[in-house]
Order: C-alpha cells, then sequence, then structure tokens
C-alpha cells in the first residue's frame, strides 16, 4: 500500500508562510479568480464526494445552496469538525497537522456560494485542533484572506449527536444538539420558520426549530466535514484530471482511515481509495497479534459489519455497498478471532442508547431496550421473553426516526445478530461464558501506536448526566434548549 499526502501531511505545516511556500493559496486565487459556476464545474470534473460518511457528491450540494441563496441574508458555510464517531480520529488527525487547507476549502466555498461567515464546530475538549485552528485563522485575518468573511471557531459538547449535521447548527444557534428536520440544503443557523403541512408540532417542537419552507428568505447554510473541505483547494489548483489520478472512476481520490480495536497499533493514514481493508490493517494496524485472524471489522458504529472473509474489499463507496456495508468516516474497528461478539453489539446498543436525545420515543425507547437486552444476553442471564423484546425493539426503534441513529441500531445489532449467531446462540442458552458488554466509545486521543478511547462513555446515563443514578428523564424532556448549551 502506497501512502498518500494530499491531506493528511506527513510533518506538521506549522505557519501558513510554510503552506504558501508549498503551494497554500493557489486554490483559493484560481477559485476568486473563477465565477461560482466555473468553480463548481471543476469540482463536478473531479468527482469529489463528501467524506462524512454519506459520500454525497459535492457539487451537487454545493449547487443546492446556491439555488435556495436568499436576497436579505448570505449564506454561512459551517465546517464540521465534531469528530466523535468510534473509531474515527481522521478529522482530529487532518486539522492538527494542516488546518490551512481545510480553512482554504471553506473560503473557496465562501466564495461560492456568497457567504459571510465560516464557523468551524469542534468539541470544546478538542483543545488541540482548536489551538490550531484559531492560531491559524489570525495568521490568515493578518495575510489578508479573509477579506470581508467572518471566520471563527465554536467549541461545543462532546454529545455523539453534535457531530449530526442538524444538530451542529442548533448548538451554534445556541441550542441543544437535537437534531431536527429540513430540506436537503440547511437553512440559516438563526431563524424560526413555520411548519410544513406534513411535520407534527411534537416532532418539530423538542428543539423549538421548525423545517424551512423553500421560499423562505432565511440565508441557507453549507455544512460539509474536515476532509471533504480539505480535498477543495487542491481540486482548484491542479485540477479534475490530477484528483482523478488515483482511486476509481466512482470514487476517485484519497480517503484518511484511522485503524484501531484488536491490531498491533493504531493509526491514521491517508490511501488511495481503492486500496483494500486488508491492505490498510496490515499496513497501518500491522494486522492483528501473531496467531490470531480478523473475524470482523466495524466501520464506526453507522454500517453492518464487514466478515473477515471480505477483508479484500476496495476502500471505495460502491465496493462496500456491494457487500452489504458502509465507508462511513472510514474508522476501522478490528475484532480478532478471540471477540465476544455478543458484548461487542451490547456495547454498540449502549453507546447508541445512550446518546439517543429522546426527541424520537421509539429511537431512545427501544434503543435503551435493546441495550438491556442484549447486556443480560451477554451475561447469559437473559430469559426468552428478553429475547422477545430484542427482536420486537430492533423491528420499531427506527419508528418515527428525524436522524440516522436508530437506523445505526438496526445496521450494526442486526449484522451481528445474523453473522455471530452461534455464538450468539451460546449467550442464549446459558452455556457461554458470562461477559460484560464491550467499551465502545469516541477515540480521546491518539498516539504512540495507541488509541485511548473516552472511558467516561461507561458512566455516562441516559440522560446525558454522570451522575450515579439515572434520572429517568430523556435529554430532549430534561434539558430546556433556550438555556445555553454550555450545561453539558
Amino acid at each position: 500500500m502506497e501512502p498518500q499526502d494530499r491531506i493528511l501531511s506527513t510533518a506538521p505545516i506549522e505557519t501558513l508562510d510554510d503552506y504558501i511556500a508549498g503551494g497554500g493559496g493557489e486554490g483559493l486565487r484560481a477559485a476568486r479568480s473563477a465565477t461560482p459556476d466555473e468553480v463548481l464545474d471543476r469540482l463536478d470534473a473531479a468527482g469529489l464526494r463528501g467524506r462524512g460518511g454519506a459520500g454525497f457528491p459535492l457539487s451537487r450540494k454545493w449547487r443546492a445552496v446556491m439555488a435556495n441563496e436568499a436576497f436579505e441574508a448570505q449564506a454561512s458555510i459551517v465546517v464540521n469538525a465534531a469528530e466523535g464517531e468510534p473509531g474515527s480520529f481522521k478529522d482530529r488527525a487532518i486539522l492538527r497537522a494542516n488546518p490551512y487547507h481545510v480553512l482554504e476549502g471553506a473560503l473557496i466555498g465562501a466564495h461560492v456560494v456568497d457567504a459571510s461567515e465560516i464557523i468551524v464546530g469542534c468539541k470544546r475538549t478538542e483543545t488541540k485542533s482548536i489551538a490550531r485552528l484559531e492560531g491559524a485563522i489570525a495568521e490568515m485575518r493578518a495575510a489578508g484572506w479573509l477579506g470581508a468573511v467572518d471566520v471563527r471557531v465554536f467549541a461545543g459538547p462532546s454529545e455523539y449527536l453534535y457531530g449530526e449535521e442538524t444538530a451542529l447548527l442548533e448548538t451554534i444557534d445556541g441550542r441543544y444538539p437535537f437534531p431536527r428536520i429540513a430540506p436537503p440544503y440547511r437553512r440559516g443557523v438563526e431563524e424560526v420558520v413555520e411548519y410544513p403541512s406534513d411535520v407534527t408540532a411534537n416532532s418539530a417542537s423538542a428543539a423549538h426549530v421548525e423545517m424551512a419552507g423553500v421560499d423562505h428568505v432565511a440565508a441557507p447554510t453549507l455544512a460539509s466535514n474536515v476532509e471533504t473541505f480539505a480535498n477543495v483547494p487542491g481540486v482548484l489548483a491542479k485540477g479534475g484530471d490530477w484528483f482523478r489520478s488515483v482511486g476509481t472512476a466512482e470514487s476517485p481520490g484519497t480517503i484518511v482511515c484511522t485503524v484501531s480495536g484488536d491490531t498491533q497499533r493504531a493509526g491514521v493514514a491517508e490511501v488511495a481509495m481503492g486500496t483494500t481493508l486488508r491492505e490498510l490493517i496490515d499496513s497501518v494496524g500491522n494486522g492483528v497479534a501473531p496467531g490470531r485472524e480478523v473475524a470482523a471489522v466495524m466501520s464506526g458504529v453507522a454500517n453492518p459489519l464487514i466478515p473477515g472473509d471480505q477483508l479484500d474489499v476496495p476502500l471505495t463507496y460502491e465496493g462496500m455497498q456491494a457487500i452489504g456495508s458502509g465507508l462511513g468516516c472510514a474508522g476501522f474497528i478490528v475484532f480478532d478471532d478471540q471477540t465476544d461478539f455478543t458484548a461487542v453489539a451490547a456495547g454498540v446498543a449502549h453507546f447508541l442508547g445512550v446518546e439517543s436525545c429522546g426527541q424520537c420515543a421509539a429511537c431512545k425507547g427501544d434503543g435503551l431496550a435493546i441495550a438491556g437486552a442484549l447486556a443480560k444476553l451477554c451475561a447469559s442471564k437473559a430469559e426468552p421473553h428478553d429475547l422477545e423484546l430484542l427482536d420486537a425493539s430492533l423491528a420499531t426503534v427506527a419508528e418515527g426516526a428525524r436522524c440516522n441513529l436508530p437506523y445505526q441500531q438496526q445496521a450494526v445489532i442486526g449484522s451481528i445478530l445474523e453473522l455471530f449467531d452461534d455464538e450468539v446462540a451460546q449467550h442464549r442458552d446459558k452455556t457461554g461464558a458470562p461477559s460484560a458488554p464491550t467499551l465502545i466509545a469516541a477515540i480521546h486521543e491518539l498516539a504512540d501506536g495507541r488509541a485511548v478511547l473516552d472511558e467516561r462513555q461507561a458512566a455516562k446515563q441516559p440522560d446525558w448526566t454522570y451522575d450515579e443514578i439515572d434520572s429517568g428523564q430523556w435529554p430532549a424532556d430534561r434539558l430546556d434548549d433556550h438555556r445555553a448549551h454550555d450545561t453539558l
């Protein structure tokens, strides 16, 4: 596997002068000398897709924002740096190594959609990235790069849902990270508009922000993640053919991946799209321990598990889809053949059940029921009614969902129950050794080949507190979103 260095710098870029010496700023100059449509044509030709998980074509998203430009207010750019997906550390690695190309990409976006501000949303606990961003912004402002665009860092809470796009916008607007219903493009972060006819008060009232109508005059917001914006300057400076010189026709370019779990080391690396998962695990993670085999790999907590006999899958959107999984944010947690996958399922269910905000009753209620049933199962204490509850809750957990979190329950838990049914049966029949749920949590820090997980996750209550006793309230009921979000 040949490593790449388009997005993830091999050595940190410490100053703006160093960035300029390496060609930094050429993409922004090219963009500002072109019309917005010409910039979008170049992004079209490159085939750049969003690197936040869904892989949506970048130019289509940007065109949607342009098409809904308001006359009474300029658009906003939001860089989603609220990385919290278990198994992922790539956005923080990018920002710590080189925040300049992320900000340059956002400035190009601001030129295209006529944005007056750029907001980078980070978790307040990510002090290293925040320091690098604030230093880079100050340098770029002094050098005249920002023009009339207001660029700032927003430090938000540690909740998993803070990284969900609409929840991020909610938090920037001073509310809690509760996903909201929104059209395909995202409207401004400081607005209240009317309910559409097909949205009930209950489904929208928790966030006190309603869905934007297509004829509303509020400014649209263009939100994309760190890696997506970091790719933009290279496309503008070097062209679509250069971008497509690696990768595949449907998934051109590179992707920044994180490898952790039962590998001999953890790490982040940038590779050409189309590199196989096996190559990534062997090169970045040095494989699993001698005498062990890879049993499965989990792509965050968003997609069905990848079984060990499918490690030759190419790391592309189409390749992962072909085997019934997904690329997600390319954060891969490796499990070897000594893993108790019932405990993994219980850990995933606990994480998602706790992190659910409770706006959707099925998501929170059924999610916690799934977690409780799986905890009993991995302890070999499940009774028939627990198993019936597990099946019933998996079937209904996504009813009325306004975000993807409950679908993740179905995808990840469902795949484990299917792929490892023999192991699950041992716990069901109480012949397997009792175990505790595996800790599934965000990576707190990655250094010296070791991924340090956020161990506070194990003590976090479903009401989002760390109190010894859960209040029994769900976050959407407990938190008054008219209060400042810094109570989290």
